[in-house]
């Protein structure tokens, strides 16, 4: 290479690098780019498949799958009320957990937050976020353990609460405590972090003009945390809904996630999973409307 080609080299970059430094966009966009892109054309692409399989159909004869278009899958989805009680229960059991990882975790993040000193803070904060760090499949597996028949479970409820008909072992109880427990640090970190934000001067307003702690919590600290209650309950609502390996693993119950690994393994009816892999979408899109449409999004 000759001096006057890498002269030539050295001023092209210096060019390109002022016209970055004087377009900041360029930068992010050079940056952010590829990944976004990627991860959209995978997403996006992968979606679009689901969606035009959920209108082919299986042969009955042949178990082929038919790429002929129409609504049968649908209309199955539909009319049959065994889909329709898998749907109402895994809905059910999402809310449920749901509303149960709420009411657990504002306590948690709000001693967090407000109450504990920067070292115990730490502590607390570690303490939510380590069980993330083991496997999910491990963390399941030992609520299994606890929860199976003459477990933990049973013997806490046989020898301490007196109550030797009360049998956890493969229920839905079981697996809505096992949903609790998986996503409750999904839940305590976004309402820790609305709260952390919360002025310290509009609860010593509200004390200095005679208002009860309850008064105070309604109307200024669960206004003001409502956008991280709404982000934790998008997490828990939109995991359980999902999820097919705990109801397998801990309960017996049918729900979604179990129905489309059933049909896309034993039964090899891609189709009518992937119609079935349509509702959780839908619902989990109305929730997200419903939150934005009560302004839940605007302070996050």
């Amino acid at each position: 290479m000759t001096v006057a080609e890498l002269g030539a080299r050295r001023g092209a970059r210096r060019r390109l690098s002022a016209a970055l430094f004087r377009r900041p966009w360029a930068r992010l966009a050079l940056l952010l780019g590829p990944p976004l892109g990627w991860m959209l054309l995978v997403y996006l692409g992968a979606l679009a498949s689901l969606l035009v399989t959920a209108f082919w159909r299986l042969d009955p004869l042949t178990s082929t799958v038919q790429q002929e278009w129409g609504l049968q899958n649908f209309r199955t989805l539909l009319q049959d009320p065994v889909y329709r009680t898998i749907t109402l229960r895994t809905v059910g059991m999402a809310a449920a957990v749901t509303v149960a990882d709420v009411a657990l975790a504002f306590p948690i993040a709000y001693h967090i937050a407000r109450v504990a000193s920067p070292r115990t803070r730490q502590a607390l904060l570690l303490a939510v976020v380590m069980p993330l760090w083991s496997n999910y499949l491990v963390r399941v597996f030992a609520w299994k353990t606890i929860l199976q028949g003459q477990g933990i479970a049973d013997w806490l409820f046989t020898h301490l609460l007196r109550l030797p008909d009360v049998h956890l072992a493969a229920t839905n109880w079981a697996v809505g405590i096992t949903f609790c427990y998986l996503w409750l640090p999904y839940v305590i970190l976004p309402i820790a972090t609305a709260l952390e934000r919360l002025p310290s001067s509009y609860l010593e307003a509200s004390a200095d003009l005679g208002a009860r702690a309850r008064t105070t919590f309604r109307r200024i600290v669960l206004p003001l945390a409502f956008p991280g209650v709404v982000a934790g309950s998008i997490f828990s609502f939109s995991l359980t809904l999902g999820d097919y390996i705990t109801p397998t693993l801990v309960g017996k119950g049918f729900f979604i996630g179990n129905a489309i690994y059933n049909y896309v393994g034993l039964a090899s009816n891609l189709p009518l999973a992937a119609a079935f892999a349509v509702v959780p979408i839908a619902i989990m899109g109305a929730y997200l409307a419903v939150a934005k449409r009560l302004g839940a999004f605007e302070a996050l």
